[in-house]
């Protein structure tokens, strides 16, 4: 799992053109948690700077850390210059700061499960606050969505990531938010869903496609003809069901 976290490097330039990025209401939801001003952040996994722009927006001092050079270069290209960067793992870290907020994007499940909430609890200060999210990559019509995943299978039969802890999709409860609850570093876990819905192209769809791992990994032809047999079957235009589930926890 996390060697397929790294492969994301050779997509950086679609990765920031085709991916969505975050709404206001996700700053919001994380200050209201937290209770007190948020001064210093630190991310995990920031990828090309998605997420990392709304706190900065936020006025807060953020480190974003990142283990592929060619995704944090291009995070470079749209963030100001005094945002701290550093090109590293989480595991690589180092463990001699902490934060009133550390979180994570998309990629907290592309991390080393051994020691994650020990490691996690060293970098957000006593008080402070954990914070993941992301937004699947799910068209909102299901009709649609088995007419692409029919299309998609004799290539690749399933394109998302499973849960890291085998929970299943009906729990109340997901990932991380199962871990986070088990920790005896990490109180008052919650989850919460942000509802969106955006309309873009059957084109940038396919571009959104093109920045998925399990696209990434597959050989050229292949992926090549499984875009071709999707594009088939998708209109003009599709909805996405881009809702935001984000887990919260406050450092004992």
């Amino acid at each position: 799992m996390v060697a397929r976290g790294l492969s994301f490097g050779a997509v950086a330039a679609a990765y920031e053109r085709f991916r969505t990025g975050y709404p206001v209401e996700l700053l919001e939801l994380v200050m209201a948690y937290a209770g007190e001003p948020i001064q210093t952040a630190l991310e995990i996994g920031a990828g090309t700077g998605k997420a990392t722009r709304l706190f900065v927006q936020g006025g807060i001092a953020v480190t974003a850390t990142e283990p592929d050079a060619a995704m944090l270069a291009e995070l470079r290209k749209h963030l100001p210059a005094n945002v701290t960067t550093v090109q590293a793992a989480f595991e690589d870290l180092p463990l001699d700061a902490s934060y009133d907020l550390v979180f994570s994007a998309a990629a907290l499940h592309w991390t080393d499960p051994e020691g994650r909430w020990d490691r996690m609890a060293v970098l957000v200060r006593p008080g402070g606050v954990f914070a993941s999210f992301g937004v699947p990559i799910q068209l909102a019509d299901p009709a649609l969505k088995e007419a692409v995943r029919a299309a998609r299978a004799p290539y690749l039969e399933d394109d998302g990531v499973p849960s890291p802890d085998g929970t299943p999709a009906d729990r109340p409860m997901q990932w991380p938010g199962t871990e986070l609850q088990q920790s005896e570093w990490f109180t008052d876990v919650r989850q919460s869903v942000i509802e969106r819905r955006l309309t873009i192209s059957a084109q940038d769809y396919i571009g959104q496609l093109s920045t998925v791992s399990a696209y990434v990994l597959l050989p050229p032809a292949d992926r090549d003809e499984v875009f071709r047999r999707t594009l088939q079957v998708l209109p003009e235009t599709v909805e996405l069901n881009a809702e935001i589930t984000a887990h919260l926890a406050r450092r004992h």
